[in-house]
């Protein structure tokens, strides 16, 4: 039982929105309908930046990861933002998450990008366990101010 990783297409679209209420959920939020509509779309349009790549398994979606590269001015080049990394919760504990962020930071790779970056809430501790051992926490806190 192998795992694909691949980019989302259009044909996805029902097992992505099952998996984004999900993430949703876990994370207790409520979006506007047409946010996610609109996310959906930036995901299809090539002319964005905005990317999902995709864990399926005999044909199965069982985890996203959302990601855009941006410029930088800490680097010669741009980074990449893991935005959004979510695994169905009866697919976790088999490396799925891992495996996502690897392939993620292979395409950053292969792309030239300079960094991958993401962010994950304090309290999540399976996530940060697995985050960890990637890199350290670089001990920024972040800041958001809605407009």
């Amino acid at each position: 039982m192998s795992l694909d990783i691949r980019d989302a297409t259009a044909d996805d679209e029902a097992a992505w929105r099952d998996l984004w209420r999900q993430y949703l959920a876990f994370y207790q939020v409520t979006l506007p309908p047409e946010v996610t509509d609109h996310t959906w779309a930036r995901i299809l349009d090539s002319d964005q930046r905005l990317t999902a790549r995709v864990a399926c398994r005999d044909g199965a979606m069982l985890g996203f990861a959302l990601h855009h590269h941006h410029a930088s001015t800490w680097v010669l080049g741009d980074d990449c933002y893991l935005e959004d990394l979510f695994v169905a919760p009866v697919a976790r504990g088999q490396g799925i998450g891992r495996a996502l962020i690897e392939d993620v930071k292979a395409l950053a790779w292969a792309k030239g990008w300079h960094r991958l970056y993401w962010h994950t809430d304090e309290g999540n501790t399976t996530a940060r366990k697995l985050y960890d051992s990637f890199a350290p926490s670089d001990g920024h806190i972040r800041y958001r101010l809605k407009l």
